[in-house]
């Protein structure tokens, strides 16, 4: 809010509900919601909401008429992407239903909006097709009597790739963290990002060992010369990806230790892993980045994506609450 956005999104209605619950004022939009969600709660906290059936027009229709409050709703329209959103074929059906219960008083239509399938390919043939199948959903939709607030298309990737996806607002999800939605073509500082998540711990162990060691589970590594291991308290519980280990299962995941770079040896614990330090002089307490900032020489939640075979997506929301969190310049 403070860096000017002036709506935020949510994917569920209770992490909107709990935005207005810490006092978070002004448009919130939550949009993934299945038959009996907590409409009356939203409607009640001024929480924009989303169909993408005639089910979803009635539950919040419904829920209005308990309030005594108007719903504001976006219509999502399935473009190409094939999760949410009405199918095409019953896009008009979904908008006569939607402006029925705007008659009754019930709601107000204030957004149409898609989401795009291949907007992390720039030059995809799709993003041209969804924003032809975009423009014509939103046609209809006018030409039936709907008088949208704002219409939206644009997840990260196409604000900073495809401008004439950013209608009247854009939706950057990954973006916020500082990271690139197109690592293959651009790294976050060529698009101006930087990352503004960092996963860190300390060293609860260091010891040595013979040559020959296995090490954590199935000893898919094994310590080639005496060595020391450093044992860091963080596992899959915590959000640490089991696919990160290291060894014959892959090249593990990359930490930051002492000014050096090392990566995961053996298989990622529930509640641990461990890094091979060989003779570096570290001691349990040492500081270990997971990923950060790669201009301050962390590795990055790319890195671990490319560690792991996933994307630095997947990285950077699998984190667990356990994991406490600590907000840097909260006095913004």
């Amino acid at each position: 809010r403070a860096g000017g956005a002036a709506w935020l999104g949510t994917a569920t209605l209770a992490e909107a509900l709990a935005l207005r619950a810490a006092g978070i004022g002004g448009r919130v939009m939550a949009w993934l919601s299945a038959p009996g969600e907590r409409w009356a709660d939203a409607v009640a906290a001024d929480i924009d909401v989303s169909a993408s059936a005639p089910w979803a027009v009635a539950e919040i229709a419904a829920a209005a008429r308990e309030t005594g409050r108007t719903a504001r709703v976006h219509l999502k329209a399935d473009t190409g992407l094939g999760r949410s959103g009405s199918p095409l074929a019953e896009w008009p059906t979904l908008v006569d239903d939607a402006l029925k219960a705007q008659a009754e008083g019930l709601v107000e239509v204030v957004g149409l909006w898609s989401h795009l399938a291949c907007a992390d390919e720039p030059g995809h043939p799709v993003n041209a097709q969804q924003l032809a199948a975009f423009r014509d959903a939103v046609a209809l939709a006018e030409s039936r009597g709907v008088r949208p607030e704002v219409r939206h298309l644009a997840n990260s990737a196409a604000t900073l790739t495809l401008r004439d996806a950013h209608f009247d607002l854009v939706r950057p999800g990954l973006a916020t963290y500082g990271l690139s939605p197109v690592p293959q073509q651009a790294a976050p500082g060529d698009v101006g990002l930087r990352p503004a998540m960092s996963v860190r711990a300390r060293l609860a162990l260091v010891k040595r060992v013979p040559a020959g060691h296995g090490v954590s589970y199935g000893h898919l590594y094994v310590t080639d010369r005496e060595s020391t291991l450093g044992l860091v308290p963080l596992g899959y519980a915590d959000g640490v990806p089991r696919h990160a280990s290291g060894g014959s299962a892959g090249p593990g995941a990359p930490v930051l230790i002492a000014g050096v770079t090392r990566r995961i040896a053996g298989r990622v614990c529930m509640d641990q892993f461990v890094v091979d330090l060989r003779d570096d002089d570290v001691r349990a307490g040492d500081e270990v980045v997971l990923f950060g900032d790669a201009a301050a020489g962390e590795p990055t939640a790319q890195d671990w994506a490319d560690a792991a075979g996933t994307i630095s997506y997947e990285i950077v929301t699998r984190f667990a609450p356990r994991l406490p969190r600590v907000y840097l310049n909260a006095e913004l």
